[in-house]
């Protein structure tokens, strides 16, 4: 029998460590690649952060896989679909609240901040979903619900047993000797009345959404100690940031006047215009966010000029926060999500847009989405959900937001092109904000089949509705009784459908994503807005570096035209939703289009 020297054994010994791990150990191999490729890049992109160039994909855990067949989806479901998130390409997930709750409002009522809701599991498989995330390089990112509570969580339930109980103060109190409290409405509560009468101490408590979310007292610096160590357990955790709920009102107008003649009755305006807001933020960050690598989002609903006070650098307070104003466009005024009959402008979408790009274009970043948990789903909203045009109006919709200077947020389940169910009763309804305000306008004598028209539209339970795995009974969904209704269109609307057909809404996603990350200039690169009184196409070029983008969006269901005022002789196709684009201003309904711009 031959033998190798000694030698040769030893040098074949290492060379065959080396490969193995290799082979063992593709996610770290691969994450110090691209470590490099962004460390070689950033000498040409000043500041650039992870959470930047993320595309962050947003889990709707209820409705996403249910495992236990309760109808409730929960974190095996999700950790079961794990190659499937990563097959998204995606960078990081935002999960809606997972923290124990009794569901008055869908897990924005935590009656426990540092434990799994029941019907989503234990803590082990948080533990397991978690580190599952993380081989993939994927980064996990929870709803954190500041403003308040549930009713039923201890604190509460200590709080009202007397007024000079420990935890009292953690909440907003006016006591029923002192009269009848200001006024302050709710947005959740059938009367709107802001404040709910607690016999036990004979008193009122605060709150600004449903009355089982009373709302904390951040005043209290005890209450915000409890917040920061919460924030510390899930960070230490390995969780990579939070999405920080209405954090805007945390701050509080004591000793609750009458709302000052200034903000017209607007009480969504006041309420996030607290006098120690930032001071609360600022400290939030000292205490937590300045000693981890997080990413923090907050649902802050600010002016242009607020925004920067919230998320410039030399303030040290949130990463983004999201406006309302995008989302806010074609309603009537004062109403309770009420379609304007009139519908929408295209160029008052452009300048909403524009304006925001603008407003970040020298400090702070953007954000931009178009569909989540609080919307309805964005090719209803936004494109057009016929048969004939929803996959085309919804890959241009998806063109639209990964080719903004601006982190996207996609909404699960919009990959697929999922639209709104559209309920004819209210008893079909899940969703606190819609029961509520049928009450009310029941209550006024309003319209009520205006509101139940409106609600196919708008409801928020429309974006809720369970994913659409597969075309087996439920959507594949669940074994039993879904929490919420499937969309009936499941059959042929489904996941496994898209996977096999190469020009599936899916798979467009997935090559628009690898195409945003293939080229910065969709991240970083300058955004002039062209065209800007067409109100069938939306155009506008990105440019870094000595290279130009052209995108063309028809957002009608029409043959359309724009007016760049460019040269597009030369131009290249580098995407589109239809196959046989061409470099042309002259767009097929519902076309997307990227062109590269040479001279």
């Amino acid at each position: 029998m031959y033998r190798k020297p000694v030698f040769l054994l030893f040098v074949s010994f290492i060379l065959s460590a080396l490969s193995a791990c290799q082979n063992t150990a593709p996610n770290t191999n691969q994450t110090a690649v691209n470590t490099n490729q962004n460390q070689t890049a950033s000498k040409e992109i000043p500041n650039r952060k992870w959470w930047k160039e993320a595309v962050v994909y947003q889990i709707y855990p209820r409705s996403f896989k249910d495992t236990n067949g309760d109808g409730i989806g929960d974190l095996k479901g999700i950790t079961e679909k794990l190659d499937y998130i990563k097959s998204l390409g995606i960078d990081a997930v935002w999960l809606n609240p997972i923290f124990s709750s009794p569901n008055d409002d869908m897990g924005y009522d935590v009656s426990d901040y540092r434990n799994i809701m029941k019907e989503f599991g234990t803590m082990e498989d948080f533990d397991v979903m978690l580190k599952g995330f993380h081989e993939r390089g994927i980064k996990v990112v929870l709803d954190l619900v500041a403003n308040h509570s549930s009713d039923e969580h201890f604190w509460f339930q200590e709080a009202k047993k007397s007024r000079d109980n420990p935890y009292r103060d953690y909440y907003h109190w006016w006591n029923e000797e002192d009269g009848k409290p200001p006024k302050r409405v709710s947005f959740f509560d059938p009367e709107g009345d802001g404040w709910q009468y607690e016999p036990n101490t004979k008193s009122y408590y605060l709150h600004y959404f449903s009355d089982k979310q009373p709302d904390l007292n951040w005043e209290n610096p005890k209450l915000r100690e409890e917040m920061y160590s919460m924030m510390k357990f899930w960070f230490d955790k390995g969780v990579d940031g939070f999405r920080m709920d209405v954090i805007h009102f945390i701050s509080k107008d004591k000793p609750f006047r009458e709302i000052p003649a200034e903000f017209n009755g607007d009480f969504g305006k006041f309420y996030g215009s607290g006098p120690k807001l930032h001071d609360y933020i600022q400290e939030m960050n000292r205490e937590v966010l300045s000693k981890y690598d997080v990413m923090t989002l907050g649902e802050a609903g600010a002016t242009k000029e607020d925004a920067h006070k919230f998320v410039d650098e030399e303030r040290r307070e949130l990463n983004m926060i999201y406006h309302y104003e995008g989302v806010n466009l074609g309603y009537l005024p004062d109403s309770k999500k009420i379609i304007d009959p009139k519908g929408w402008k295209l160029s008052d979408f452009k300048d909403i847009y524009t304006k925001w790009d603008t407003n970040f274009a020298e400090k702070g970043w953007n954000t931009v989405y178009l569909g989540n948990h609080d919307q309805p789903r964005m090719v209803t909203r936004w494109g057009n959900d016929s048969p004939e045009f929803r996959e085309v109006s919804s890959k241009m919709l998806t063109t639209f937001l990964l080719t903004q200077r601006a982190t996207p947020y996609y909404y699960f389940g919009d990959e697929l092109g999922m639209n709104n169910i559209k309920f004819d009763k209210i008893e079909d309804y899940k969703d606190i904000e819609s029961i509520n305000w049928y009450k009310q306008i029941k209550a006024e004598g309003g319209d009520l089949t205006q509101f139940l028209e409106s609600q196919k539209i708008a409801a928020r339970d429309n974006g809720r509705t369970p994913f659409q795995w597969n075309a087996t009974a439920n959507a594949g969904f669940s074994t039993g009784t879904p929490w919420l209704k499937v969309n009936p269109n499941y059959e042929k609307l489904n996941a496994e459908a898209q996977e096999k057909d190469e020009n599936s809404v899916l798979n467009y996603f997935r090559k628009l994503v690898k195409f945003r990350k293939e080229n910065p200039i969709l991240i970083y690169g300058k955004y002039t807005l062209l065209d800007r009184e067409n109100e069938d196409v939306y155009s506008y070029t990105r440019e870094l570096d000595g290279k130009k983008f052209l995108v063309l969006l028809n957002f009608k269901p029409k043959e359309s035209e724009a007016k760049t005022g460019l040269d597009l002789s030369k131009a290249k196709v580098l995407m589109s939703n239809y196959a046989d684009a061409a470099a042309s201003e002259k767009l097929k309904p519902y076309q997307a289009v990227i062109l590269e711009i040479t001279n």
